[in-house]
């Protein structure tokens, strides 16, 4: 928790998008051929996965207390940035010590590296420099009764506060600066995670005002782990992947194709190549195909027992806790373990996965910038808020089961930025459901698979 002195949160200042759109023609529309969200993960297998995986982790730590509580411990890499956030509120400390996760709302910040330590260099080869590659907030409301998780291009233009560095020195406010450089930027030139994690915790808050509880940073070998735990991940292929020669060596055919660890990992990070949007070089198609790849994960997950197969539940785990750095709290197993069995009732309706909206950026088109709608999103968090739509279920028969295909959901284009599962991409800011989801339109980009493309 930062140690920091209190300070009101910071007034959020309007992304130039909002701004200079409002003088440009057609600023109230999408822009032809603009950013498209990515396609909406099917929430209620998402949240089922999250509920077997956490409860399996709870079971799990409760059954074999001892040395396997130990061993996991052993295998986490405490990170404790208290000393590198700036301009966030202290905490308060928690009511009840023995679970400091009781009570409160939390906003945990989720960092995906492409820092190249040994391990990551192996996956993806050498090259200098610290930078976030995947970003989002994971919002947990008090009451354990949803979650809501907020993407964050790392593309996106943005204004960076100072941070501070390793050497106990700030470092310049960025203007106009691509969100990721945040953790590269903190880490001060000498890889120091902490510091970079420091940084990017301190350029959320001051870009959206939503003060971060939690944090956990997860190196590339955890989605290797992960994958080959589960004897690897089936996917349905429209067209051939081939990735430039130039990035890397994926090479993909067309239909069905089950990734290993080394697969998967090359799939999620590629941006440049033929197929699937890899002509566009864009992340938000990025985005798109990293939620078919975590939608495929999950109905892996969904197919094996694997609460009742001990082994294969250890390896599940050790290869997520041995691939993240995580504050002291989340890096408690049995702290982690009693948030682990509070989310255990939290209804599927009420898993949403949401984008921040976005429209090129008016001075370079390969990136972009938030628009004014993304404020609404921030406040709810701050708010403990719901989004539209999603507002307490007090019908007994509302269990987790999730609604049959086609049924209506009751938060189905309502908010902007927020996705309906299995609807297709969302209209930045207008919440409109769009049938090419990951694609642009005139960029001869492929939609993401979907249910029924493999024979």
């Amino acid at each position: 928790m930062p140690k920091t002195a209190p300070a009101s949160p910071p007034a959020r200042a309007r992304s130039r998008a909002t701004q200079e759109t409002r003088s440009r023609k057609g600023a109230t529309d999408k822009p032809a051929g603009g950013p498209h969200h990515a396609r909406a993960l099917r929430s209620h297998r998402v949240a089922r996965a999250i509920g077997l995986v956490l409860t399996g982790a709870f079971v799990f730590l409760a059954v074999g207390a001892g040395a396997v509580y130990l061993d996991l411990k052993s295998k986490i890499t405490v990170s404790d940035v208290s000393e590198y956030v700036v301009g966030m509120p202290t905490e308060e400390p928690p009511k009840d010590p023995s679970d400091p996760f009781a009570g409160k709302a939390l906003n945990i910040l989720v960092m995906g590296t492409d820092y190249r330590d040994a391990e990551n260099a192996a996956l993806a080869g050498e090259e200098e420099g610290m930078r976030s590659d995947t970003t989002f907030i994971v919002h947990v409301s008090g009451d354990r009764t949803r979650m809501e998780v907020v993407s964050i291009p790392r593309d996106s233009l943005v204004d960076l506060p100072a941070c501070k560095l390793p050497d106990g020195s700030m470092s310049s406010p960025r203007r106009n600066t691509m969100f990721n450089e945040a953790f590269q930027i903190g880490s001060g030139g000498v890889d120091d995670m902490d510091a970079a994690a420091g940084c990017t915790i301190s350029s959320v808050y001051s870009l959206t005002g939503v003060p971060i509880t939690n944090h956990v940073v997860v190196k590339m070998t955890g989605v290797v782990g992960v994958v080959d735990a589960i004897d690897g991940v089936t996917m349905c292929f429209p067209e051939p992947i081939k990735e430039d020669p130039r990035y890397g060596t994926l090479d993909l055919p067309a239909g069905e194709h089950t990734l290993n660890g080394h697969e998967a990992i090359g799939f999620l990070r590629a941006r440049h190549g033929k197929g699937m949007g890899l002509e566009m070089g864009s992340d938000l198609t990025r985005i798109a195909r990293q939620q078919a790849f975590i939608d495929s994960a999950v109905r892996e997950l969904l197919s094996q027992n694997i609460i009742t197969n001990s082994p294969q539940l250890y390896g599940v785990i050790e290869a997520v806790l041995g691939s993240i750095s995580a504050d002291p709290t989340i890096a408690d197993p049995t702290a982690l373990a009693g948030l682990a069995f509070s989310l255990r009732a939290i209804k599927p309706s009420e898993v949403v996965f949401t984008q921040v909206p976005v429209v090129d950026a008016a001075s370079d088109r390969n990136r972009v910038e938030w628009t004014a709608e993304a404020d609404a999103i921030w406040q709810r968090l701050i708010d403990d808020a719901p989004p539209p739509g999603h507002e307490p279920v007090t019908d007994p028969r509302d269990d987790a089961t999730a609604p049959a295909d086609g049924a209506t959901d009751p938060g189905a284009g309502t908010d902007p930025g927020t996705t309906d599962p299995g609807t297709g991409a969302v209209d930045p800011g207008t919440g409109a459901t769009d049938p090419g989801a990951g694609t642009d339109p005139g960029a001869g980009a492929t939609e993401a698979p979907r249910d029924g493309v493999c024979p």
